[in-house]
């Protein structure tokens, strides 16, 4: 059931979306993978200017909720990166430290567990798995193609269930 009384709320991705992640690409590139040097370079992520620009739009008219493959353990530094970038205050979820499903999967239970208290008037995410199950679930999708994505990282967030 919807909350009609509360406002509707805008989904929002952080890696590839909001945060351009393209100088900690390499982490990913070589093996083994290097996920802490990955997720603690995350802090030095420049914001991406039509990420930035869509979440402030959205949030005249929506509450701001972000979604993120991003494990628990990163919280602090993913709250400071958000305060630091202007973002709108607003809600984080984000992956158990030790969940390894696939975004696609934990992205869908998180948008469907949201909507039976709320209006999601839209999901803004980059990853083209994530876009295609929300969009078959019913959910609006603006799919955020304003970087490019390394294969690396689609394979962690399609298979590997890191981010």
């Amino acid at each position: 059931m919807t909350d009609s009384s509360g406002r509707p709320i805008a989904v929002f991705d952080l890696d590839n979306t909001l945060a351009d992640t393209a100088h900690r690409q390499r982490f990913l590139e070589r093996r083994p993978r290097d996920w802490d040097a990955f997720f603690a370079a995350a802090p030095h992520d420049p914001p991406i200017p039509q990420g930035v620009a869509l979440a402030l739009e959205h949030a005249e008219e929506c509450d701001v909720v972000y979604l993120t493959g991003r494990p628990e353990r990163c919280r602090r530094d993913t709250l400071a990166w958000l305060a630091a970038q202007g973002l709108p205050d607003g809600r984080v979820h984000m992956r158990r430290n030790d969940d390894r499903r696939p975004a696609r999967r934990t992205k869908l239970e998180i948008l469907r567990r949201l909507a039976r208290d709320r209006e999601v008037r839209v999901l803004v995410d980059d990853d083209t798995l994530v876009c295609d199950d929300a969009e078959r679930a019913g959910f609006s999708v603006v799919r955020a193609r304003w970087t490019a994505t390394s294969e690396a990282l689609k394979e962690a967030q399609g298979r590997e269930g890191r981010t």
